[in-house]
């Protein structure tokens, strides 16, 4: 075991974040984070299969499900693909603005609904230290309280939620490129060109400006909000319920995903 698989071990053992009996579904975009997450894990001997989500974006959506395709012959683990266009009608290309924020509402949902309908104990995701502290600036930068509450490890199963696990929680993104070079782990370098506008990769040229005048800055931030975490637990005002349109746990009648959608507008529903 080299030391950045004792790196994510230790993680995994400090945060408990998995055990060798649970039923794992690894997310995986095509790129060098959530590919060697699922590389590890395989060499650690968990048990995983991968999720991959065709978002239908031209000049990158192709090219990621082929390096999600020779992930998985490399590692023999069963591969989940599933197409936007086959469950709403449109892709990702389709939408007129915001295409980031939805994009997030939309793996979250499908990786959740998937895993829950098929009987997986856990998700993975390849969220790194940087992704985590740029969210973490970003929602304190809003004083979005509900979700400064919500940046652990692990996140426990809940409803129809499934536990949710980000393995690279404390491993800094270079050293998981290093890992995913050294290991001839395929991946894709192509970016979504809808990502240019995420604002949370503005926090993260930031948040690496900073580093180099601070060194260490970034992991003194996380290891700073873990300590303080407990000062944004606050009761939520809602109850869940189940979607009145897909059955998923949902904060309101119709969830975030069915309503930005507008999957709606094809069911029988009447507000």
């Amino acid at each position: 075991m080299d030391n950045f698989e004792k790196l994510v071990k230790k993680s995994i053992d400090k945060f408990k974040m998995l055990n060798k009996d649970e039923k794992i579904l690894v997310s995986v975009s095509g790129g060098k984070d959530s590919h060697a997450a699922a590389y590890v894990l395989n060499k650690l001997g968990y048990n995983i299969e991968l999720f991959h989500i065709n978002l239908g974006i031209k000049n990158f959506s192709d090219i990621s499900l082929e390096k999600v395709k020779e992930l998985s012959n490399i590692l023999e683990v069963p591969l989940h693909i599933v197409n936007l266009k086959d469950i709403t009608g449109k892709t990702i290309e389709d939408l007129k603005r915001k295409h980031c924020s939805i994009c997030g509402i939309t793996k979250r949902y499908l990786m959740n609904k998937f895993g829950y309908e098929n009987n997986f104990d856990v998700i993975v995701t390849g969220h790194n230290l940087d992704d985590e502290v740029s969210f973490l600036l970003n929602n304190l930068l809003n004083w979005s309280v509900r979700y400064l509450a919500k940046h652990f490890p692990v996140l426990p199963a809940h409803d129809k939620f499934l536990k949710k696990v980000k393995i690279f929680y404390e491993i800094e993104e270079d050293l998981i490129l290093k890992y995913a070079v050294k290991n001839n782990i395929p991946f894709t370098t192509a970016k979504c060109k809808f990502a240019k506008d995420a604002i949370t990769l503005k926090h993260r040229a930031y948040l690496n400006e900073l580093e180099k005048e601070r060194k260490n800055i970034k992991k003194q931030f996380l290891y700073g909000y873990l300590k303080y975490r407990h000062l944004f637990d606050i009761e939520e005002d809602f109850q869940f319920r189940e979607c009145e349109i897909c059955g998923m746990t949902s904060a309101g009648k119709i969830c975030s995903f069915c309503r930005v959608w507008k999957l709606y507008k094809k069911s029988k529903y009447k507000n």
